[in-house]
């Protein structure tokens, strides 16, 4: 018996992937009750284009997107597979939160913040400025893609 459940635990310690909950970020956004809801359906959009390797699912109340791919095992309290959680507290602007923005080194001056924890956060207040910073916004999710420790 005790085999059994040294294999189980063997196996949960060495999942290297995560799947995407698409449905049930779909019927998140279904009700959805936010003023600026155009603008996160068109940022969400836009990230799951970026790479078949994004996934999706609700954390903190809010959309969040990873990297669905293989990775070497590492604590999920370092958030490693993470590369934007929305944060949809504000009713005049969505926010996008880079959990490790910190090693961006964006340069476009799209990410805001300096904080001690290592994210920054990029701000949406209509569809706009989505257009206007989705190029600087794909290009920073390109380049955390590249970052990960794979």
């Amino acid at each position: 018996m005790q085999k059994k459940y040294t294999i189980r635990m063997k196996a949960i310690k060495d999942e290297t992937t995560k799947f995407s909950e698409t449905g049930k970020v779909d019927e998140y956004m279904n009700n959805l009750n936010h003023s600026l809801i155009k603008v996160v359906e068109t940022l969400r959009q836009i990230i799951l284009k970026i790479d078949k390797e994004i996934g999706e699912e609700i954390k903190w109340n809010a959309p969040a997107f990873f990297y669905t791919g293989k990775m070497k095992p590492f604590n999920p309290k370092e958030y490693k597979r993470y590369i934007v959680v929305f944060n949809l507290a504000k009713k005049d602007c969505i926010r996008i939160i880079f959990l490790n923005g910190a090693k961006l080194n964006d340069k476009s001056g799209l990410l805001e913040g300096d904080y001690a924890d290592g994210r920054r956060l990029a701000t949406f207040c209509d569809i706009k400025a989505v257009k206007a910073k989705e190029k600087d916004l794909q290009k920073l999710v390109k380049t955390w893609l590249k970052l990960l420790d794979k």
